[in-house]
């Protein structure tokens, strides 16, 4: 299984499909399926039921949005998209008793700047 390189909150644009072009905010990240929800795309309509008894639930059509696969969407970084990379970083960290001392993390960075997301 590939990792998903986006988070929940980052905006993206879509490159592919019915919403080309569309940017939004990622809602929700479904890593199993590799698919995410974006705000206002991808936009489907849903026949519900009426709740039988005394349910405040009301029967309609609701819209609501669809997953989209990840390979159709990209990282808006300032004015267009990027592609996005890790890379090692040494960072210092604090023990309770106060000490410290030196680790490393993984950050996300841009493909095209270099830059730290």
């Amino acid at each position: 299984m590939a990792n998903i390189k986006l988070k929940k909150g980052d905006t993206v644009k879509v490159i592919a499909g019915k919403d080309k072009g569309a940017e939004g905010k990622i809602i929700v990240v479904l890593r199993e399926e590799q698919r995410v929800i974006v705000e206002g795309v991808n936009r489907v309509k849903k026949h519900t039921k009426a709740a039988p008894q005394g349910g405040d639930a009301t029967g309609g059509i609701i819209t609501t949005e669809a997953p989209i696969h990840v390979s159709n969407v990209m990282l808006v970084e300032g004015d267009g998209v990027t592609r996005v990379g890790s890379k090692r970083v040494e960072v210092t960290k604090r023990r309770a008793d106060g000490s410290t001392y030196s680790a490393e993390r993984s950050v996300r960075v841009s493909r095209s700047t270099g830059e730290e997301i």
